[in-house]
């Protein structure tokens, strides 16, 4: 009987759930880089002792609220979306395409950890 793999191996998963949890302490860190940006939390009045910030200055005063807010909610969407991901490899459904379910390649889930679509059902919409 020639069945097609429907999952990834438990060794497969636990290198994605590396992968992510590592992408998650990354995102965590933006975010709250955007979220101190946002509250002016560093300006402390060192605005010539701290170069960190002085990318963001450059052209404006200070970050605009609105942009920062954007921001925030683009990350904690991502960080939701990967760990949504890392439940998925708990469930043993990671890396399967929710509308053709087969697996997703998994060059496209080294770039794209919490895909849950094949390019092939991305294409289609």
């Amino acid at each position: 009987m020639n069945e097609q793999r429907v999952r990834y191996t438990e060794a497969q998963l636990a290198e994605f759930k590396t992968l992510i949890q590592a992408k998650i302490v990354k995102a965590q860190e933006q975010f709250e880089l955007i979220e101190s940006a946002y509250r002016n939390d560093s300006d402390n009045g060192t605005n010539d002792t701290s170069p960190t910030f002085k990318a963001f200055d450059e052209g404006s005063e200070v970050m605009s609220k609105e942009t920062a807010s954007q921001l925030a909610i683009r990350q904690e969407k991502f960080i939701r979306d990967l760990k949504n991901a890392l439940i998925r490899i708990e469930n043993k459904t990671y890396g399967v395409c929710r509308v053709t379910g087969k697996l997703i390649n998994p060059e496209r889930l080294k770039l794209v950890p919490h895909a849950t679509l094949s390019i092939e059902a991305k294409n289609m919409q």
